[in-house]
């Protein structure tokens, strides 16, 4: 466990970036492919037309594989991954693995106003893996309120590390985005780890994890508006993101589990009183 605190995790992530954005890098994408077992069936282009790793890492998919549910009532998965944790908010508290806890108002930055929002109500914690599609779609539409950028440490977040890292996501870098939508307000929280380059934001590319430097909270006045499924940023290398639902707006759309793999556009939770589909 020593190992974790005592790497320059910072410094190693950077320059992974760093790597990655060069030309040589292209040399890995083939290792890359066959580590992962990447299917460039999805992909948009074949992949020797990437100029480098990074490109071809945050690629872009054929539009018609990744259908966005078009019912109005649905809420999306933002990403391609598999659910780590998902439940309610109870006393300002989520569950990062079995025996470990954190709090939402230290997740979103000891922002009180914006954590007492979403006092009872759900959340879901979607981990990405290297093999995974890394840009964040919009999972309903609406408009962006607010970004917030919280420094931190960048502790791996695959399931080793939020097992043995306590307060893992309140610890790490993150970028939030804040969404009034139909279904409530939902926070998008997009944490950072160890080899992620950088966090970026499409509807805003002057905010990054990169150039953010200290912390940060923009509020877009008037706000932008979003479309459901509508790319939001991108991940540069693999993480996690967790979904923050108000309570008393959404139910899951299915009797969801950790260890469930999800498509962005798969509907995962419906507004409450809407029709069964």
């Amino acid at each position: 466990m020593s190992l974790f605190y005592l790497v320059p995790k910072h410094a190693l992530s950077r320059a992974v970036g760093r790597w990655a954005r060069t030309p040589i890098s292209r040399l890995a994408i083939p290792l890359f492919i066959r580590r992962y077992r990447i299917n460039l069936e999805e992909a948009e282009k074949p992949w020797k037309d990437y100029p480098n790793l990074l490109e071809f890492f945050t690629r872009k998919l054929k539009p018609e594989v990744r259908p966005v549910d078009p019912s109005p009532d649905t809420g999306i998965s933002p990403v391609d991954g598999v659910i780590s944790q998902l439940g309610e908010i109870n006393e300002g508290t989520l569950i990062q693995s079995k025996g470990i806890t954190y709090r939402v108002e230290e997740l979103l930055g000891g922002d009180i106003e914006q954590a007492a929002a979403f006092e009872g109500g759900k959340f879901v914690t979607i981990y990405l893996s290297p093999r995974d599609y890394h840009r964040i779609h919009a999972p309903a539409g609406g408009e962006v309120i607010q970004v917030s950028y919280i420094p931190g440490q960048l502790f791996p977040v695959n399931e080793f590390g939020v097992r043995a890292i306590p307060r893992l996501f309140v610890r790490n870098e993150r970028l939030i985005t804040y969404l009034r939508t139909s279904l409530g307000r939902i926070a998008v929280v997009k944490v950072g780890a160890t080899n992620v380059g950088s966090i970026r934001l499409h509807f805003d590319p002057e905010v990054s994890t990169r150039s953010a430097g200290g912390s940060l909270k923009k509020v877009y006045e008037p706000p932008l508006a979003l479309s459901k499924g509508q790319e939001m940023g991108r991940f540069e290398f693999g993480s996690t993101v967790i979904l923050l639902f108000e309570p008393g707006k959404v139910d899951w759309t299915s009797d969801w589990v950790p260890g469930t793999a999800l498509k962005m556009g798969q509907p995962i939770v419906r507004g409450v009183g809407s029709a069964e589909h």
